[in-house]
């Protein structure tokens, strides 16, 4: 089997088995990221290695784990996460008492959780919602379960750790009345239907391969999800330069706004 044959096959099973469409992702990143991984593992192509890890569950996600990139931490990039706190949440809460906040693409929980325990902080008592999507359904098992190692809370202010978590040994869980916050959901950011209504959205570290194409579609998806005065967090390597183009206005660096209706 050629190679560019061998590399199509690999694309169309994979889209069948998990709807991960590698189109949409840019191609020579994704064939040398996969390139070496077959390598490692002693196979001699795409298809092949495709079929052995579909026989095994474990095998299986971790592959998928890979591939999509899940890396994530508590309150990632501080600075951006204090900009959160200290200017952007307080904006949206003078037009709304309680927000509607979407972590998309939240990995293993780490960054819903943040804003869970941000919100907890900023308004006791009061009840916001915080959708919680990702399309790896074994690493959303993980956050929702909300366990982590000492080596994945290492981020976390002690006092907050201590006020939020409950150890387990060498393991650290995230208390109920946190996890209470969160609603999580499988979602495919390049094929499924957006909510809309969004106070709020964190999008932060998940383009990092994605076409130029389907960014700029995910964030016009984006821009209708949001509520006027609604608000775009990005990565802090994910600076949208079209934004206006799109019809946002820049509340701050890595902060998009979609302005207000006149």
């Amino acid at each position: 089997m050629t190679e560019d044959r061998d590399w199509e096959q690999f694309k169309h099973k994979l889209k069948a088995k998990t709807e991960i469409d590698l189109d949409l992702y840019k191609e020579p990143q994704m064939k040398r990221r996969i390139n070496n991984l077959i390598t490692r593992a002693g196979y001699k192509g795409c298809v092949e290695y495709f079929d052995h890890v579909c026989e095994n569950k474990d095998d299986f996600a971790a592959f998928i784990e890979y591939l999509t990139i899940n890396v994530s931490e508590f309150f990632r990039t501080p600075e951006k996460f204090s900009k959160l706190e200290t200017d952007v949440i307080p904006d949206l809460l003078k037009r709304s008492s309680k927000l509607n906040i979407w972590s998309a693409g939240c990995s293993i929980g780490a960054e819903p959780y943040s804003l869970a325990i941000i919100m907890k902080e900023m308004t006791p008592g009061t009840r916001h919602r915080i959708l919680a999507s990702d399309l790896d359904v074994e690493i959303l098992a993980k956050a929702k379960r909300g366990v982590y190692t000492a080596d994945e809370i290492k981020s976390m202010a002690p006092e907050r750790r201590r006020k939020y978590f409950d150890a387990d040994g060498d393991h650290f869980a995230v208390k109920p009345e946190i996890k209470s916050m969160i609603e999580f959901k499988r979602h495919n950011l390049l094929q499924d239907k957006f909510e809309t209504g969004f106070d709020l959205i964190l999008c932060r570290n998940v383009v990092i391969y994605f076409t130029d194409e389907a960014k700029d579609q995910l964030y016009r998806h984006f821009f209708e999800a949001l509520k006027p005065g609604g608000i775009l967090f990005v990565g802090a390597t994910e600076s949208i330069l079209n934004f206006r183009k799109m019809g946002y206005t820049s509340f701050q660096p890595f902060f998009y706004q979609r302005p207000f209706e006149s």
